[in-house]
């Protein structure tokens, strides 16, 4: 079902630009617009420092980003969000909490390359993306090599994608690309909850509400460039 359009949408979504980088898109092709526009982020303009920037691809209303920024006030996070509803619910969120170390791009995250420097990202978070599971669809999937091609440009050396989710089949298939782009593969775990990770775990309400139901939660840690023993929990 189409999500009702928020009541107000473009005077609230004013109301944020101050932490609002980027919305839309340079031009209706996306691959033209990867390969030929680039408006990338002076950090320390964005954000008055030079602390490490992590990045939140499908960031939903902000969660997960809003609680981590909270936790790490000395690290810079960059939140993505393609749907104007609901990037807009974390952006208002972000401000209530008065967090200062929290920007957001609403943009699609194929033309992720058009605002990030190369290089300059210690953690991508990928937090239940949807599966996708039709064959038609693969590409669109965020841990498809698509997507894993242009983390790995964003990504510095040793850098990180840290994914959780709630689909077994998106899971494996997630692991299986990472190991194909030449990431290697960490703390996995087919159990989150019940596992060494649960600890530091930031749980969303989706997450939540799934694990309520006594279903398990999907991690794992994929890193550049590093040559890291494989461990499983």
């Amino acid at each position: 079902m189409r999500m009702r359009k928020k009541r107000h949408l473009e005077p609230r979504m004013e109301a944020c630009s101050d932490i609002l980088l980027a919305r839309g898109k340079p031009c209706k092709n996306l691959k033209e617009a990867a390969e030929n526009y680039r408006f990338l982020l002076d950090y320390r303009a964005v954000f008055g420092n030079d602390n490490p920037v992590e990045l939140e691809i499908g960031c939903g209303n902000g969660g997960f980003l809003l609680e981590k920024a909270r936790r790490e006030p000395n690290t810079n996070f960059l939140a993505v969000e393609l749907c104007t509803n609901v990037i807009l619910t974390a952006m208002e969120r972000t401000k209530a909490a008065g967090l200062g170390n929290v920007r957001f791009l609403n943009i699609p995250a194929e033309i992720l390359e058009c605002y990030i420097p190369p290089r300059s990202v210690g953690v991508i978070y990928l937090n239940f993306s949807t599966p996708l599971p039709e064959k038609s669809r693969e590409k669109q999937r965020l841990t498809s090599m698509r997507f894993l091609k242009i983390y790995d440009l964003l990504l510095k050396n040793g850098g990180r994608i840290e994914q959780k989710t709630d689909s077994r089949e998106f899971f494996e298939y997630s692991l299986a690309r990472y190991e194909e782009a030449g990431f290697s593969l960490t703390e996995i775990t087919h159990d989150l909850h019940n596992s060494p990770y649960a600890e530091e775990n930031i749980v969303t309400e989706y997450e939540a509400n799934f694990s309520a139901k006594g279903l398990p939660i999907y991690r794992a840690v994929a890193v550049k460039g590093a040559d890291i023993i494989q461990k499983s929990k």
